[in-house]
């Protein structure tokens, strides 16, 4: 079966007018549009072709957001942080105008006055108003907002508010952050019911996807880590949620798990995480492995990882976006076995990179029987 160019799928992300929503818009339709490859797109591979995936032509973009900078300022604002290439807001200034006027007002206070129903029922009310507007198949929701600390108690963080009205209205989700979403204790059982396809947690977008790679060269040749540090620099709205000791501790355990995981054990070690204003989308991430090997011999391996986050998150939204998508549409339920690549912290499978790998491309053989 070829793509599905018959059926629209909504993508309804929440953070749409952040660095990464407005890449995610911004990219899906310059490749639609034949302007730029999808360069970081594994759903363009050849791997899966025939997978039945919605064509990025077919989905239409919308949101949450609390920030009121139009998309196409946004975008311009990206031109000037070397994010977007000069001159493509002026080429795809319909889309992001489209896209921008389908993005609803959010919340993000854990205590809003409105209340946790009221919020869930307005915010599942705009993902039934988008989808009936755009006459949409499904409409897979992906949180891409700016991480929050672990919640303190029993109430929803924004995070889970988002999660919730997913749920009710029906759509499949994904937590590309290290936020609570799905995962909070009060939805385990509604999620549960809903049969709904979900994904999740917190995009493996550079210093983590290097880890999922070398802990398992360690772990093979029998060498012994010792110890295993770190340190981010970043900028943006994420380095200055960051500051906050409980948001970064959040995103800290998800970088762990996989040393944890392909280990079997946590090596001694820190990692930081600072905020460089002066970064701004941009993040340098440098690791210090000290590692022992034949006859106690002590040696060391150092990494440095400088990228652009929002340009190395968007195309894994939009995967991740489709495979849902297509996966909703194929029937299956609950967490998605196979897209362990894509996240520091995924809901199950193995964290070493190779072995992602091979879930993945066994996800895609099972997405194209179906089809």
């Amino acid at each position: 079966m070829p793509e599905n160019t018959q059926d629209r799928t909504g993508v309804w992300l929440i953070g749409a007018r952040g660095s990464v929503g407005t890449t995610t818009i911004a990219g899906c339709a310059a490749v639609a549009a034949g302007l730029t490859p999808p360069t970081g797109m594994v759903t363009e591979t050849e791997p899966f072709a025939g997978c039945g995936l919605p064509a990025l032509s077919s989905l239409v973009l919308g949101g949450h957001d609390t920030a009121a900078t139009p998309l196409p300022k946004r975008a311009e604002e990206l031109v000037a942080a070397g994010v977007l290439p000069y001159g493509l807001p002026a080429a795809i200034e319909a889309e992001l105008r489209a896209a921008d006027e389908a993005i609803r007002p959010g919340s993000a206070a854990v205590a809003d006055p409105r209340g946790e129903e009221r919020l869930i029922a307005a915010f599942a009310a705009d993902l039934r108003n988008f989808a009936r507007a755009h006459d949409l198949a499904r409409t897979v929701v992906v949180n891409v907002a700016t991480t929050e600390p672990a919640p303190a108690g029993d109430a929803f963080p924004p995070s889970s508010l988002y999660a919730a009205a997913a749920l009710r209205a029906g759509c499949p989700y994904v937590n590309f952050t290290p936020s609570a979403g799905l995962r909070h204790p009060r939805l385990r059982q509604a999620a549960a019911r809903s049969g709904l396809p979900s994904a999740g947690r917190d995009g493996k977008t550079g210093q983590t996807l290097l880890r999922s790679v070398l802990a398992p060269m360690f772990a093979q040749r029998a060498l012994d880590v010792r110890a295993w540090s770190g340190t981010n620099l970043l900028g943006g709205g994420d380095g200055a949620a960051l500051t906050d000791p409980e948001a970064a501790a959040a995103k800290n355990a998800g970088k762990a798990r996989v040393l944890s995981d392909t280990l079997g054990r946590l090596p001694d070690g820190e990692l930081h995480i600072d905020e460089v204003p002066a970064l701004g989308d941009w993040k340098t991430a440098w690791d210090h492995i000290a590692f022992e090997g034949f006859l106690g011999a002590r040696m060391a391996l150092q990494t440095i990882w400088q990228g652009c986050d929002s340009a190395l998150a968007a195309p894994l939204v939009l995967d991740l976006a489709r495979l849902v998508a297509r996966a909703h549409q194929a029937g299956v339920t609950g967490p998605v076995d196979g897209l362990g690549f894509y996240f520091k912290d995924p809901d199950s499978g193995p964290s070493a990179l190779p072995h992602q790998w091979h879930a993945l491309l066994a996800l895609g053989d099972r997405l194209r029987d179906a089809a």
